[in-house]
């Protein structure tokens, strides 16, 4: 890989991992329009491994938290407001990682394609639009009660079709919860860890069987590059997210959603 096509992907992939603008749409329309070759599965694994090390460094805190309380629900039956986030992120995990298992050879063979991305992107845009301005509401990702958790998950489920994005989808059903929007963007980061971590052991896996060489430069950039990328994407999505909605978003999907239309049609 050229050093341009590896700071242009690995920063695409860190920035829209998070944002709710679909990085598969991005992944995508950035080697057709530049004529790059494909990036490969190792800097697949170098990306993602950037965009876990980034949400966990950034929730930390949070993280150390929620698993000290989970281990002490399970041990002693102590629960806690943090015990019981632990446990909505896993229950909330459950259905996309089934339907990952289930479902994944049918997504690769039948929901690739160009148009289909561009549809989802388009469609779950207008959907993010319409939850930012009649859902949301004053409460916390504390807040969301068990149904809601399930709720969540199964939108989340619904990320395996390409130009969703999971960030997107969830914290629409978040916002439609009547969660706000920092708490349905925290949420939704928070469920993240599991989702990333699970992507990057498969690739780790299917890159261990093929046995192909590694560009250890290429590898070690796309992680340092995605994970200061997602890192800096974080801190400002939820500085800003209550000033400026989600409206840019929507019109930015809207956008997208067209240009994909335009070069694939």
């Amino acid at each position: 890989m050229e050093l341009v096509q590896i700071i242009v992907l690995a920063l695409v992939q860190g920035l829209t991992e998070f944002l709710p603008v679909s990085s598969s749409a991005h992944l995508i329309l950035v080697p057709v329009l530049t004529g790059w070759p494909d990036q490969g599965l190792a800097f697949d694994v170098a990306v993602h491994l950037g965009s876990l090390a980034a949400v966990v460094i950034y929730f930390r805190a949070e993280l150390n938290r929620m698993a000290l309380a989970w281990v002490h629900s399970v041990t002693r039956r102590r629960h806690t407001a943090d015990s019981r986030l632990a446990w909505a992120v896993v229950v909330a995990t459950v259905p996309a990682g089934v339907a990952g298992l289930l479902l994944d050879d049918v997504v690769a063979q039948w929901l690739r394609s160009p148009l289909v991305i561009a549809a989802a992107t388009v469609g779950f845009g207008l959907l993010l639009g319409f939850a930012d301005r009649r859902g949301g509401g004053g409460r916390s990702e504390h807040a969301l009660g068990w149904g809601g958790v399930v709720l969540v998950g199964l939108a989340q489920a619904l990320a395996l079709v390409p130009g969703t994005s999971r960030s997107g989808i969830t914290i629409t059903a978040g916002l439609l919860l009547g969660l706000s929007r920092q708490g349905a963007a925290r949420f939704s980061f928070l469920l993240s860890v599991p989702i990333i971590l699970a992507a990057a052991l498969l690739e780790s896996v299917k890159l261990a069987e093929a046995a192909a060489p590694v560009d250890w430069t290429a590898f070690g950039l796309g992680i340092v590059l995605s994970a200061g990328a997602a890192y800096t994407c974080i801190h400002w999505f939820l500085r800003l997210v209550e000033r400026v909605g989600m409206m840019p978003f929507v019109i930015y999907r809207l956008l997208l959603g067209g240009m994909l239309l335009a070069v694939f049609l």
